[in-house]
């Protein structure tokens, strides 16, 4: 599927091996720039051009979210998580603030000066 001229591909543990290794190839050489996946599929997955990590649902482990927006930002790049919450998981979100000792933002209006 096409997104404003980006290619995105998408991942989940129904898919055959072969098939996400093809995907994985297109995300490494920069074919594809935009993966979806599945939390199923977080670990394991290591591209160096990860800038942006978007959590749809918030993972309730805080050592799951940290591993999960380790993605972005890797090997002194920076990198920007974007988390979508709901009332409850404003306790998850302030347990993981407190856990890796940082305040996560609001987003602000134009996150383009954050990338």
């Amino acid at each position: 599927m096409k997104a404003h001229n980006c290619t995105v591909s998408a991942m989940h543990d129904d898919m055959k091996q072969r098939d996400r290794q093809l995907i994985m190839k297109q995300i490494r050489s920069g074919s594809s720039r935009i993966l979806i996946t599945t939390d199923l599929l977080a670990r394991g997955i290591d591209v160096q051009q990860v800038s942006l990590v978007i959590n749809y649902d918030l993972p309730s482990n805080r050592e799951k979210y940290i591993h999960r927006i380790g993605r972005g930002g890797r090997f002194g790049r920076k990198g920007v998580a974007i988390n979508f919450i709901t009332d409850d998981d404003r306790r998850i979100l302030k347990g993981s603030e407190q856990f890796c000792q940082r305040t996560i933002e609001e987003m602000p209006a134009n996150i383009a000066d954050l990338i």
